[in-house]
């Protein structure tokens, strides 16, 4: 089959920089994961509360970067349909480093270290492991990442609704539902990012109405509240961020995939429907999170079990069935970018398993506090969302155009995909054999899997920096000889 490839295809400067920092950062945060595996493995001396800051910084820090990925993702395809003002990119950007920086201060500065969920009332509860200063520090951080997510999908909601013929309803499907006519079917950039727009205006605002009481919290220990209601409000915010960043880099699957096989990416009822699903599903499922918790209402954990089986299957099979069916003899060039938009499918499809299975009460109650959880979700990102962002990364990189696989960039695709599945089942193995996640310091009978996990890990972080760190090199060129070209 004959390919065409746009050699020009326009990356604003932002998309660039949105790109560069998260293939950077990225890279640091995977060296953390390294560290931690290492030391449970016993193979390095880091003391525990050194272990807890850098869990707390992974944590969290993956959280944020993925979701700057995906906006990357969402401003870049959603910018050739809508007319975005750069001055909320740039604020959200801005926000985010100044936020990120206060973070890491207080993590590794101030000592604190209770982890990404910040729970009420540990943050202002330390036992003096860390100061009411690094705690609010870290709180005041993640509300400035927040505000910056606010910035930027505010500006998505209006490019919508007023630059969109029919605004939200439009950009749902929900004319092209009613009239059934296909002319009327919005684009899947636009479908895909008004539902993360809706969803992570919601639970950007839950969570900054949490960190603000915890803040008040700090400083006037007598304004306290309910426990639950905090706990609630945080899966609630974390929840829906971490599953909207897959929900923002799968359209890198929608648009690149078909430049290579030469097949647009169909927008039928049920691709609508299941995005639609989603976007009810994703506010609502959360309370799996909290089946541990004998004081939510029962009726809560019911639902939270019934919605995570079915929130796993709408826009993940349509999408899982778009991608075979554009790939299906379509004679396309495979190349490091193809690989990976392909291989995060699989990752997303491999991921929803052991997620479904913790989803389930009568097994969440045995292994939810073992490696099994961060096993899905570890599957979910590392062979999920991660390679869909490196694909993009690759893609921009190359300028549209598809490169050649060969033999080192084919053997770069398999080591990570490789690792990335090893990594992934060591901590699979681990929790089905009662190992707990959080630990510090393991038993003799835990260290095989944690060291087996650091080999992997190692090779993990090896294959990222070999795809990383070139497209860095040449999005960071292009830039340059974009800014030559502009100022002849």
């Amino acid at each position: 089959m004959t390919q065409t490839w746009n050699t020009s295809e326009p990356v604003t400067p932002e998309v660039r920089t949105y790109a560069a920092v998260t293939g950077v950062v990225l890279l640091l945060l995977m060296f953390f994961g390294v560290l931690l595996r290492m030391t449970q493995g016993q193979w390095l001396g880091i003391g525990p509360d050194l272990f807890y800051q850098i869990m707390t910084a992974h944590g969290i820090g993956m959280v944020a970067i993925v979701t700057l990925g995906g906006m990357a993702v969402i401003w870049h395809f959603m910018g050739r349909y809508l007319a975005l003002h750069r001055a909320a990119a740039i604020a959200n950007l801005v926000l985010f480093l100044v936020g990120v920086v206060m973070v890491l201060a207080s993590i590794f500065l101030g000592g604190y270290a209770a982890a990404w969920t910040m729970l009420y009332p540990l943050s202002s509860h330390s036992l003096q492991v860390w100061s009411d200063l690094a705690a609010s520090g870290y709180l005041v951080g993640v509300l400035l990442v927040g505000v910056g997510m606010l910035v930027f999908y505010l500006e998505i909601a209006r490019a919508i609704a007023t630059q969109y013929e029919g605004g939200f309803k439009a950009a749902l499907g929900w004319k092209r539902l009613r009239t059934g006519n296909k002319e009327d079917a919005p684009p899947p950039p636009i479908i895909a990012g008004a539902v993360c727009t809706i969803g992570n205006l919601v639970g950007t605002l839950f969570g900054a109405v949490i960190l603000v009481m915890m803040l008040i919290h700090v400083f006037l220990p007598q304004f306290a509240f309910s426990a639950l209601l905090a706990k609630n409000f945080i899966f609630l915010f974390g929840h829906v961020v971490i599953n909207v960043a897959i929900y923002m880099a799968v359209v890198a699957v929608y648009e690149i995939l078909p430049r290579y096989t030469g097949r647009p990416w169909g927008v039928y009822p049920a691709f609508i429907l299941a995005w639609n699903a989603t976007l009810l599903m994703v506010l609502t499922v959360y309370p799996h999170h909290l089946l541990m918790d004998f004081a939510m209402p029962d009726w809560m954990a019911f639902w939270g079990q019934i919605i995570s089986y079915a929130s796993a299957l709408p826009v993940f099979a349509v999408t899982l069935v778009g991608t075979l069916a554009n790939v299906h003899r379509s004679g396309m060039r495979w190349d490091l970018a193809s690989g990976l938009l392909v291989l995060s499918i699989f990752g997303w499809s491999a991921g929803i398993v052991p997620a479904v299975l913790d989803g389930t009460i009568a097994i969440n109650q045995v292994m939810h506090n073992t490696q099994w959880v961060p096993g899905h979700f570890h599957t979910y990102l590392l062979l999920g969302v991660v390679p869909m962002l490196l694909a993009f990364m690759t893609w921009i990189g190359n300028q549209g155009r598809a490169g050649q696989f060969g033999a080192v960039r084919g053997g770069t695709f398999w080591l990570y995909a490789v690792a990335g599945l090893g990594f992934t089942m060591a901590f699979l193995f681990a929790g089905s054999a009662g190992v707990p996640r959080r630990y510090a310091v393991h038993l003799a009978q835990w260290v095989g899997y944690d060291r087996v996990a650091s080999v992997f890990a190692l090779l993990v972080l090896l294959a990222a920096a070999l795809i990383i760190l070139p497209a860095v090199v040449r999005i960071a060129t292009r830039g340059r000889t974009v800014a030559a070209a502009a100022a002849r």
